[in-house]
């Protein structure tokens, strides 16, 4: 006779504690069966094979393992199609339940949509819930019942909303009792799903009182380490977002606003789909982009000429992350100096970024680009060599990126004036149209 168990299915939220899903399982009647599932649909679009997303992934679900083992218990781990890991879950186990905590990108959207149906035609309940925001979808909204365009009048929305909100927290590592109990579960090794395991070199993050306090001294600063570096941990869910943004409450309103940044954006493309392919301004989708493939690539490999720019990119090529500041610049840099559609660069993003989520890559970037909601306007084009006076002095940043720099190690791909001014042109022609 099979087993009567409920499913905690873990996606973008790779802990035990404070977890919404997995604290409704546990409080269930059933015994739990944590899985997770290695989806080849999306695999199989990463080209590098020693991709650390996917190592970190792996490591984070072996230290999740580790404490499950703890209890008696484990973690199920497929390589399979979502459809066929749960046709063999529910052939090996008379399952109940599956709990899931919500997902907000256009995939996730269509796939929980196709498992919800599977398991409905089984007579097996999909609950889900809210768990990597604090506020979804339709739930800050302007008093029209619209949703808003602009960051400052949604943050403070989302603010006074917080404030007459008791946050619940779901402290779900106090329920590990009511684990299934069966400690060697599948667990696929890196090798096993194709892929290299990588030296597990993250950056640690970094969510002390005093780095949080002083973050809008030292944020924009490349070349110290002055930001919390979370963007990994959220993009994961390895932390949890209640725990965060308690600490913003706590300490700095200014880090906080990053968090409801994220937060604006994930309400943006719930909201506004479109915007995936398309400029969030329609007339955007006018310009007249140059795109020159040969520029391009000197750009990936940052080689422009322009040390803040090659710094970075150079800093994402070898690390997977870039400095906030610098992601401003290069993004900038591309659609202005080079005039190369915003949508090249969000996808070579996408492909590098270790923290990268669609929402907040599409929305900096179409912000970099002019074209988004709340963005900087098309005229404001930022001076590179000025930037780097204003945030790199003393050359800090762009000499740990840029071995062996000297001054003129390579040409300017375009003098920044006549860049600035053919910018101006091509965006005004395409915005008065």
């Amino acid at each position: 006779m099979k087993k009567e168990i409920s499913v905690c299915w873990f996606r973008r939220d790779l802990r035990l504690s404070d977890n919404h899903a997995f604290f409704q399982a546990l409080s269930g009647k059933y015994p739990v069966l944590p899985i997770f599932i290695f989806d080849p649909d999306i695999l199989e679009k990463l080209t590098d094979k020693a991709d650390k997303r996917v190592a970190y992934i792996h490591h984070s679900l072996l230290k999740m393992n580790e404490l499950l083992n703890n209890h008696g218990s484990s973690i199920y781990v497929f390589h399979d199609q979502i459809e066929k890991a749960f046709e063999k879950l529910t052939t090996e186990f008379d399952v109940k339940e599956v709990y899931a905590n919500h997902d907000y990108e256009p995939y996730a959207l269509n796939r929980d949509s196709r498992i919800s149906n599977i398991l409905s035609s089984k007579n097996i309940l999909f609950k889900t819930f809210k768990d990597q925001v604090i506020f979804e979808k339709s739930e800050v909204m302007k008093s029209d019942g619209t949703p808003y365009t602009i960051f400052t009048p949604y943050s403070r929305k989302w603010k006074e909303k917080f404030q007459q909100t008791p946050l619940i927290t779901y402290p779900s590592e106090n329920l590990l009792s009511s684990l299934l109990k069966e400690e060697n579960n599948p667990f696929p090794s890196l090798q096993d799903i194709g892929f290299e395991d990588v030296k597990n070199d993250f950056q640690n993050f970094n969510i002390s009182e005093e780095r949080i306090k002083n973050y809008e001294e030292t944020r924009n600063l490349p070349s110290v380490e002055g930001t919390t570096q979370i963007s990994v941990q959220l993009r994961f869910g390895t932390l949890s977002v209640r725990d965060l943004v308690n600490l913003g409450i706590k300490w700095n309103e200014k880090w906080l606003n990053e968090l409801i940044w994220r937060e604006f954006f994930m309400m943006i493309l719930y909201h506004f789909p479109n915007v995936v392919t398309e400029s969030f301004k329609k007339k955007y989708d006018k310009i007249q982009w140059r795109n020159n493939e040969i520029e391009f690539e000197k750009w990936c490999k940052g080689e422009t000429g322009y040390p803040i720019v090659d710094a970075g990119m150079r800093q994402l090529n070898e690390t997977g992350l870039m400095h906030n500041r610098v992601r401003m610049i290069t993004a900038g840099f591309l659609c202005k100096h080079l005039l190369i559609d915003w949508r090249w660069g969000e996808a070579y993003f996408a492909q590098k970024l270790l923290d990268f989520e669609l929402s907040s890559n599409n929305g900096n970037w179409q912000w970099a680009a002019g074209s988004g909601c709340d963005s900087a306007p098309y005229f404001r084009i930022f001076n590179p060599t000025a930037q780097t006076l204003k945030f790199d002095p003393k050359l800090t940043y762009v000499k740990t990126w840029i071995k062996g720099f000297r001054v003129d190690y390579l040409n300017p791909i375009v003098e920044h004036e006549f860049g600035r001014k053919r910018a101006l042109e091509v965006y005004k022609k395409a915005v008065n149209e």
